[in-house]
């Protein structure tokens, strides 16, 4: 597990190679503001390896945070973060790894017959009741993410996991109401909270695509302020003096600045952007999407890039994000050796300040 001691040694040790806020706190220890996403990639031996020498490339030069997904490829994207962390020179305890349940995963490959696949594997072992599943593929009832959390420790080949996101719980605003959607994350949280307290958690966190980046209106959204109420209510219940709700995780880019723009979220002093509300709240925030899966390093607004720091367009990009007040960590996908030394040269150059980061929306 992540340690106070751990991250700090390493920021130590590679703290002065990069810009002014390179590494940010989260808990008692630090973090770096890159970090390394694996969502992208075929499941394939080949991008495996390609992943496993970029994530070593990441840990040995100034990243340590992994950001996975138990259905990322398949469930491979874990078994690489896990032998990458373990074959890299560093401590375990130096290094933040979050992962994510939520989506039925396959293994290793994409079945000829999903759906016998998701009924043998999961249905009738009765690991998601039939009535639980959203688009076929979605759950997020207390037993089943506890079986994915118990899965995610064996493909990581950890004893304990830092950050553990509950993944997209707005799919299940498809055919359940927020009310109901707000019950079951609450009973979920409660499950995590004793895991928590069972020693092989740390923290957990609640990963989206459009929740909290969303107008209130709009029928995928849903509240921060009540997220967090349940997750009081879950800490409670399960006994723990305070809540490990630490993290949330959602988009921001140059042309998906919602969490930023939009008033969604209601604080105590009137409507809040998700990181606002997120930063007064003590939650860490994660960049997903820092370079729009690579698009933005084909360019940036002249407007934007020309504010900010960086010998690419992806390293400016990469810049933006972790300019974002909130912004604990910008995440990127770690093709090659190559990229992942660009993008930690990026982070040489100091991020905007906030007056700056402000004006770019006047």
């Amino acid at each position: 597990m992540a340690t106070a001691d751990g991250t700090w040694a390493y920021r130590d040790r590679f703290g002065d190679e990069f810009g002014r806020t390179y590494f940010r706190r989260f808990g008692d220890g630090v973090v770096s503001s890159l970090g390394i996403g694996t969502y992208l990639g075929e499941p394939t031996d080949v991008v495996d390896d390609e992943y496993e020498e970029s994530i070593t490339t990441a840990l040995e030069n100034g990243c340590n945070v992994l950001d996975t997904a138990i259905n990322y490829r398949h469930q491979r994207s874990e078994r690489v973060v896990g032998r990458a962390l373990a074959e890299a020179d560093v401590e375990r305890e130096e290094v933040l790894v979050a992962t994510k349940g939520g989506f039925l995963p396959f293994d290793g490959e994409r079945p000829a017959d999903p759906g016998e696949y998701v009924r043998e594997e999961y249905v009738e072992p009765g690991i998601v009741p039939r009535e639980e599943l959203v688009r076929g593929s979605h759950c997020i009832a207390p037993g089943f993410i506890e079986n994915q959390l118990d899965r995610s420790l064996d493909n990581l080949d950890l004893g304990a996991i830092d950050l553990y996101y509950v993944h997209n719980p707005e799919a299940q605003l498809e055919e359940r109401s927020r009310k109901a959607v707000y019950d079951r994350l609450e009973e979920t949280f409660t499950r995590l909270e004793e895991r928590v307290a069972a020693g092989d958690l740390r923290y957990y966190g609640v990963a989206t695509w459009d929740a909290f980046r969303v107008h209130p209106e709009h029928a995928n959204h849903l509240s921060l302020p009540e997220v967090a109420s349940r997750a009081r209510a879950a800490a409670k219940e399960a006994g723990n003096t305070a809540t490990h709700l630490r993290a949330i995780q959602l988009p921001f880019n140059v042309h998906m600045a919602d969490g930023f723009t939009v008033e969604a979220h209601e604080g105590a002093e009137g409507a809040e952007s998700a990181l606002w509300f997120a930063q007064k709240a003590g939650l860490n925030a994660f960049a997903s999407a820092s370079i729009g899966q690579g698009r933005l390093a084909e360019g940036l607004p002249e407007s934007v890039a020309e504010r900010l720091e960086g010998e690419s367009s992806a390293g400016k990009a990469i810049n933006f994000a972790r300019s974002a007040p909130g912004v604990t960590s910008a995440l990127v996908g770690a093709s090659s050796r190559e990229h992942v030394r660009e993008n930690l040269d990026a982070c040489r150059f100091d991020p905007m300040g906030a007056e700056a980061f402000d004006r770019v929306f006047e």
